[in-house]
C-alpha cells in the first residue's frame, strides 16, 4: 500500500475534507475534519494532517502536544492523536491502518522531541481498538472517561 502517504493539512485539502461523510455510528466516535479544522485553526498546539492516497485526500486526523493534553499522560514529550477519520467512500481499504503504521517515522520527522504517542477509543468501538493494537499501539490499562462513555487510552512509544 505504497500510495497511501501523510502530509500536514494545507488549504487545497479543505473542499475535500469539508465533503467527508461518516454514517451516524461513526460520528459519535470521532469529530468531523471541518470541525476538527476550526480547532486548529484557534489553537496552534493541534497540527492537522491529511491521509492522502493518489494526491486525494481519504483520512484526517490531529496530532496535539502541549498543556491541554495533560488528562492523558504527565509525559511532556507525547503528543494525542485526535479525530481520526476516514471518509466513509474510502472504509475497508486499510488506508486507517496503513496511515498507523507511517505515523511514528512521520512524528519522528517532524517532532524529533516526541517519545510517545497517544490515543483513546470508546469501549463501543472494537474495531477501532483491533486496528490501532495491530498498528502497536497498547492497551496498559488506562481507561479514561469520554462524551459517549468510557474510553481505552492507547500507547505508542516511538
Amino acid at each position: 500500500m505504497g500510495n497511501v502517504a501523510l502530509t500536514f493539512f494545507e488549504e487545497i485539502h479543505r473542499e475535500a475534507l469539508n465533503a467527508f461523510y461518516l454514517i451516524e455510528d461513526q460520528k459519535k466516535f470521532t469529530a468531523m475534519p471541518s470541525d476538527a479544522l476550526e480547532q486548529c485553526e484557534e489553537d496552534p498546539s493541534r497540527n492537522p494532517v491529511v491521509i492522502m492516497v493518489s494526491d486525494v485526500p481519504v483520512g484526517f486526523f490531529v496530532l496535539h502536544a502541549g498543556e491541554n493534553i495533560r488528562d492523558f499522560t504527565a509525559n511532556p514529550h507525547a503528543m494525542v492523536i485526535r479525530a481520526l477519520s476516514i471518509n466513509q467512500s474510502e472504509q475497508g481499504k486499510g488506508y486507517a491502518k496503513e496511515a498507523m503504521l507511517q505515523l511514528p517515522a512521520f512524528v519522528s520527522t517532524h517532532f524529533p522531541e516526541i517519545n510517545e504517542l497517544i490515543l483513546s477509543v470508546n469501549f463501543k468501538n472494537e474495531p477501532a481498538k483491533k486496528l490501532y493494537e495491530k498498528a502497536g499501539f497498547q492497551d496498559r490499562g488506562q481507561i479514561k472517561h469520554g462524551p459517549v462513555g468510557p474510553q481505552y487510552v492507547l500507547h505508542y512509544d516511538v
